[in-house]
């Protein structure tokens, strides 16, 4: 059985003592069990305060994006082992608003997955569509693009072990959630590629998790569909309590 995952991206939200506060305020609530694997993705300032915060409990830190190089004269960017340094153990790679904001393509997507991997951070790849490839019919269309760009000539093996994102672009911080059908559609489409291109250890073992407009009222209907692991959660992830509760209802999903 697939351990659910649920990350709370703070995206350009949150200061040091805010982040360390954030993280005393979580640990008052019920902690993450063995049936949830939680983390944090806090913004780079934060990232080694926030994995001092949570050091000793079960909630491990994401960094929220990185560049594929080691080193290098790229201001403004950090690379795997910075990230690695300051306590991360995992990356979000693709965020769509890396990919609409900051033109971020599926071979750059590929180049940050390959980075991580060689540097042992767990890769959180997101693929979506927009509105209109949604209302084009083109949904898995772009998926496929995502999948095959973004994951070209990793083994069977790191497949496996990835964490994909699927987050519709015109359900992030919108307030509209895909139905369950929708969602469910889109995940057993990412899991039977997944399946087509790495084989099927990859197919089963991977956890394909859901981002777009995640909340505690609606979590547990999202975690129970077959093909979803997990959550990506924004806004809803800024307030402790509020993520604790999705925590808490995507546990009780799997019972």
């Amino acid at each position: 059985m697939r351990v659910p995952f649920v990350a709370a991206n703070w995206k350009m939200h949150m200061t040091v003592s805010g982040a360390v506060s954030y993280v005393a305020s979580f640990n008052t609530y019920e902690p993450p069990t063995s049936r949830v694997e939680t983390v944090l993705a806090p913004p780079f300032t934060a990232v080694h305060a926030t994995s001092e915060a949570v050091a000793g409990t079960a909630t491990r830190i994401a960094g929220q994006d990185l560049h594929w190089e080691s080193q290098g004269a790229f201001t403004g960017e950090v690379s795997a082992q910075m990230l690695k340094e300051a306590g991360a153990t995992h990356v979000i790679i693709g965020h769509s608003e890396r990919r609409h904001i900051f033109g971020e393509s599926d071979v750059e997507v590929n180049l940050k997955v390959q980075a991580a991997i060689a540097h042992r951070l767990t890769p959180i790849v997101c693929v979506g569509e927009t509105l209109d490839e949604r209302e084009a019919d083109e949904t898995m269309a772009v998926l496929n693009r995502q999948l095959e760009g973004g994951l070209k000539d990793l083994t069977g093996a790191q497949a496996s072990d990835l964490i994909i994102a699927y987050e519709p672009v015109w359900a992030i911080g919108t307030g509209r959630v895909a139905t369950p059908d929708e969602a469910q559609e889109a995940h057993a489409h990412i899991r039977s590629r997944l399946g087509e291109l790495f084989g099927h250890n990859a197919q089963q073992q991977c956890r394909i998790i859901y981002g777009g407009s995640v909340k505690p009222p609606n979590v547990a209907e999202l975690a129970s569909l077959p093909d979803v692991d997990g959550a990506l959660v924004g806004g809803a992830g800024l307030e402790p309590k509020s993520f604790a509760m999705i925590v808490a209802k995507s546990a009780e999903a799997t019972v």
